[in-house]
């Protein structure tokens, strides 16, 4: 079992920067590839980034390529993701996700899911 808890999100003008974080409680998150979706209002959930287990795996939707980056340190059971050059379409609640196997792009395929954080991009 993993609890995921995010935290990190908040208001920042066009162009500025955020990091979110994914804290994990449970001693297997470390074997876990984990992954970042969003939700706009009135639309479905979305893949933002996926990492495999160790780290050395990575993917990201095409819409944010470039901007944002995912990463993990497993000795603090914790995920990060460093979004960059912030555009106002990337207003959504972000959530951090775990499955077991290999990181994936399908929201269904993830086992275990944190309440979220709000992204606000203001123009």
């Amino acid at each position: 079992q993993v609890q995921l808890v995010e935290s990190g999100g908040g208001l920042v003008r066009a162009g500025g920067s955020l990091r979110l974080s994914c804290a994990a409680s449970g001693r297997t998150f470390s074997s876990y590839p984990m992954g970042w979706f969003r939700q706009a209002p009135g639309k479905e959930r979305e893949f933002v980034a996926g990492i495999g287990w160790t780290g050395g795996s990575t993917i990201y939707a095409d819409s944010v390529k470039g901007r944002f980056t995912i990463s993990r340190d497993n000795a603090k059971n914790t995920g990060y993701l460093q979004m960059n050059s912030l555009k106002p379409e990337d207003t959504a609640i972000y959530y951090c996700a775990a499955k077991r196997g290999v990181v994936t792009t399908q929201v269904w395929q993830y086992d275990y899911w944190g309440q979220g954080t709000q992204v606000t991009v203001s123009s």
